[in-house]
């Protein structure tokens, strides 16, 4: 199979707050493929961060303070970057936010955030951005799901509701825009080894075995382990692939685990 079909030399890439973590690992992948990059945040101090992080892989990136919910703002901001970049090719609709509390303490607006942030940001950046898209007859959209679009956990119910209601956003898009040659899908990552997830994954943590129990691979992601499906979903190779979320978990969802002490 020829390798041109994962290239994305002159294809453009937008990947909502790619600016640190599992976005900047996925900006980073769709670069090494080719492709121009874009990214965005609503701090200009996480910008600038990002791109001398994006500098020390010799990776030129373009960036704009724009917040993925404000409607407004994002209709004002697509046709900016589009005159100064070049039309989007590619949408990783990745920005996202996660708040810890039970339900039972949890208050609507606090819920209400979570959902605007992961839900309606990725409504809003997609069909801002699809617009282009349906007109030049050519697209790839990728939101960042989660394995909480499937499972529930403790204190996290905005954004597994959040993310179970941006897989079946995914599948509607795919309903709706398919015919014009745009391919909606999805990643859902597992666990992964980031900066925010070190403090759990040292000292004997108990989570941390959690997770080595819990993942038929045994270990933590490596960002980069999400490069590929991002490539993938982003490339010609996925042309006839629509509508769909690719677990990235290393088997989390294929089993019901084990016990720490089974062999």
């Amino acid at each position: 199979m020829s390798t041109k079909l994962f290239d994305l030399t002159g294809k453009t890439a937008l990947v909502t707050g790619g600016t640190h973590g599992l976005g900047m690992a996925i900006a980073t992948g769709l670069a090494r493929a080719g492709a121009t990059i874009i990214v965005n945040d609503m701090f200009s101090e996480k910008l600038e961060t990002a791109k001398k992080e994006y500098a020390k892989n010799r990776i030129e990136v373009h960036t704009y303070l724009l917040d993925v919910t404000d409607e407004e703002a994002v209709e004002r901001t697509i046709p900016v970057i589009e005159k100064e970049v070049g039309p989007i090719d590619i949408l990783v609709n990745n920005a996202g936010i996660i708040k810890r509390i039970p339900i039972l303490e949890m208050k609507a607006e606090e819920f209400r955030e979570v959902l605007d942030v992961d839900l309606t940001g990725p409504f809003i950046m997609s069909k801002t951005v699809a617009k282009g898209m349906v007109g030049r007859g050519y697209g790839k959209i990728i939101n960042m799901c989660s394995m909480m679009s499937e499972l529930g956990r403790n204190t996290v119910s905005a954004y597994a509701a959040a993310k179970g209601g941006l897989k079946m956003l995914t599948k509607n898009m795919a309903t709706e825009w398919a015919r014009h040659n745009i391919q909606i899908n999805g990643i859902g990552p597992g666990y992964f080894a980031t900066a925010q997830t070190a403090p759990i994954r040292v000292g004997g943590h108990p989570f941390n075995e959690f997770i080595l129990n819990r993942t038929p691979a045994g270990k933590w992601g490596d960002p980069d382990d999400l490069a590929g499906t991002a490539i993938f979903l982003a490339s010609k190779a996925s042309d006839f692939v629509n509508g769909v979320v690719v677990y990235v978990d290393g088997g989390i969802l294929a089993t019901i685990g084990k016990p720490s002490n089974e062999e």
